[in-house]
This record gives structure tokens, sequence and C-alpha cells, in this order.
């Protein structure tokens, strides 16, 4: 089994897929998106080197807990496709314990993710930033197109997705915008849901112990009525927005 790098893992219950899940988060991440949460796990060394086998036996321990709950192993970061050799032996060894397995990644580093590795993967959890690339480029300073790409070939192969929209006033609320990602995740055909989150402060204070400045630190976060305004965009395209 091959090693990669571990930044921490967590027990969690709400947009880390169904059920209970055991949250991997790996260390690394090519995007720089202002509402960054995990600031923390954006270089490899910020993590620990760990074996496949240390998570196998992390799975072994919790995975009966978390299979019982309706739940499985989520892989997060991070980026877990900055480490896919790694990733893809951890999912694969998840589904051998028979725990439900989800992969949570902005697609951006989607050709790096072999058909073994998704076959391995039964829900993924997709971040589309943004409806354009100037707005996504803007958040993230890394263009959309590949993870429209990886959008693409996860339809083409009936993959289930669950889309993650994090609405950050000012950036990404635009009509316009949230109605370019809802026509094209409605066009997919396997997108079974739809989680507007709302953008939050909490992780201002990880960026004040990093010395990283916190671009958003004046943005408001989503006022209810906005938030409502953008989940009834995707609902208008039939799918089911959270």
């Amino acid at each position: 089994m091959s090693s990669g790098w571990v930044h921490s893992w967590d027990l969690s219950t709400g947009v880390d897929g169904p059920g209970t899940r055991l949250v991997v988060f790996l260390a690394g991440c090519p995007m720089r998106c202002l509402y960054c949460q995990n600031p923390d796990t954006w270089f490899k060394r910020a993590g620990e080197e760990m074996q496949a086998a240390d998570l196998v036996r992390l799975m072994r321990r919790y995975g009966g807990f978390v299979e019982r709950a309706g739940g499985g192993l989520t892989l997060s970061g991070g980026e877990p496709l900055q480490q896919p050799r790694f990733s893809a032996e951890v999912l694969a060894a998840a589904r051998e314990l028979g725990l439900h397995t989800a992969l949570d990644t902005s697609g951006f580093l989607g050709r790096r993710a072999s058909d073994a590795l998704l076959d391995a993967t039964d829900l993924v959890l997709l971040d589309i930033k943004a409806g354009s690339d100037a707005a996504h480029r803007r958040l993230t300073r890394r263009p959309l197109a590949p993870t429209l790409e990886f959008a693409e070939r996860l339809a083409e192969r009936a993959q289930p997705v669950w889309l993650r929209y994090v609405l950050v006033p000012g950036y990404n609320d635009a009509p316009s915008e949230v109605e370019a990602v809802a026509a094209f995740a409605a066009g997919l055909g396997n997108v079974e849901r739809v989680d507007v989150l709302p953008f939050h402060k909490l992780a201002a204070e990880k960026y004040h112990r990093l010395g990283v400045p916190f671009a958003l630190e004046d943005v408001d976060t989503p006022s209810a009525a906005l938030t409502s305004r953008v989940r009834d965009e995707f609902a208008a395209h039939a799918l089911a927005a959270r």
C-alpha cells in the first residue's frame, strides 16, 4: 500500500455524504478559495505521512459505527485528487470493508482521477464555485473549465453527484452566476441534490493564527432571503436544493 499526507480526521453528520461519516482530510490543495474553511490543509507539509494501512485500521475501528448510522467514509481536504494513488487505495479499502464511499473534490484535478478510483467511489461531492470563469478565478485563482469537464465525465459514467455551491455575496450571488450553474447541473442527469451553503467566517481565527490575510473579512454572510432565492433558482431547474 502507498503512503499519503493526512491532515486530520473527524466524525460528522451533515453535508459530507449520507449518514454519519468518517471524514479524512488529506493535506495539499491547488486551489486558494477565498472562503476556504481549511487553510491549514493547503500544503502537504501541514499533514502527517501515513500508510493506507493506517487508515484501514481507522476504518475498522469506526466502520461498524458509521455503517450502522447509515454512513461511510468521505475523503476530503485539502484536495484528495492531489494524491490520486493514495486516495484510490483508501477508497478501495473502504469498499472492501463494506463502507459507503464519498469523494469531496473541487474537480479541478479531475483528470488525475483514474477509472479505478471512481469505480471505488459511491458518491462525488462536487464543489462548483461559480457559473462564469471570471467569477471562478476571482474566488479561487483557478479556471472553471477543468471542474466542468470532470462533471461531464461523471455524468457520462452516471456517477451520483451532490453538488455544493458556497454562496458568497458579491462574488457568486448574481442571478446569472447561479443560473449558469443550475442549467449546467440540470443538464447532467446525475446530480441527486444541490447543497447551497451560506458563506460564513468561522475559519477567520485560523487565518489569523497562520498569519494569512482573510480576504473576506468584510463580506457579510448571506441573508436568509438571498439564500432562499438561490435555492429557488436551483429548484426551478428541477434540482433538489437544500
